[in-house]
């Protein structure tokens, strides 16, 4: 099904998961940001430099993510969510979402905490539910990169508590992204690039 609604340069490189037809609404109804958002992955590498020099504040591949995009107009949004009930206002805060464009959500996890995934589901649901993003999407890592870290003599810094893909599934099969449409891309070996 997957196969059939995205170019081969993704199926091929990427581990993708969709729920709740997240792709279909993605594609029909958002066909412009569907297409920069192939057009990011399908230029993506994962070069071998970002994976041996150690981290900093952002990793080097959300800082190319976030660039690509950028360049289309997608940008970090930070939205200010408050419930009224008669005259009480409850504030509602949600965090920095890392890509916003046209009610698309997207956010980078490279390798960080695994909580992240619950912070960052938790603020598709509230979002979704507030009318204010249609899907939400997450690039990050497959597990069988882990063979890759491990030759490169970084397989600690990219431990079993950090964000990878097997992490992130359990959490929305449980219902962590509640009613949102989320579509998920992990990057697979055969994106690295030993050269670069």
């Amino acid at each position: 099904m997957l196969a059939a609604q995205l170019p081969q340069v993704i199926i091929e490189n990427y581990e993708v998961h969709e729920w709740r037809h997240s792709l279909a609404i993605l594609r029909q109804d958002f066909p412009e940001e569907f297409a920069e958002v192939v057009d990011v992955l399908s230029r993506f590498r994962l070069a071998k430099s970002w994976i041996t020099v150690g981290g900093g504040r952002k990793s080097k591949v959300s800082e190319w993510i976030d660039g690509a995009l950028l360049q289309y107009g997608w940008k970090p949004k930070n939205f200010d969510t408050k419930i009224t009930v008669d005259a009480d206002i409850y504030e509602s805060p949600t965090h920095e979402v890392d890509c916003f464009k046209n009610r698309v959500a997207l956010e980078i996890e490279w390798n960080n905490k695994d909580p992240f995934f619950d912070r960052d589901l938790n603020n598709f649901r509230l979002l979704f539910d507030l009318r204010v993003i249609s899907v939400g999407v997450i690039i990050t890592r497959s597990d069988g990169l882990q063979d890759i870290f491990d030759e490169l003599g970084r397989g600690s810094s990219y431990g079993a508590s950090t964000t990878h893909m097997s992490k992130l599934l359990p959490r929305i099969q449980g219902g962590g992204g509640a009613g949102c449409p989320i579509l998920v891309f992990g990057i697979k070996k055969s994106l690295y690039a030993d050269h670069l």
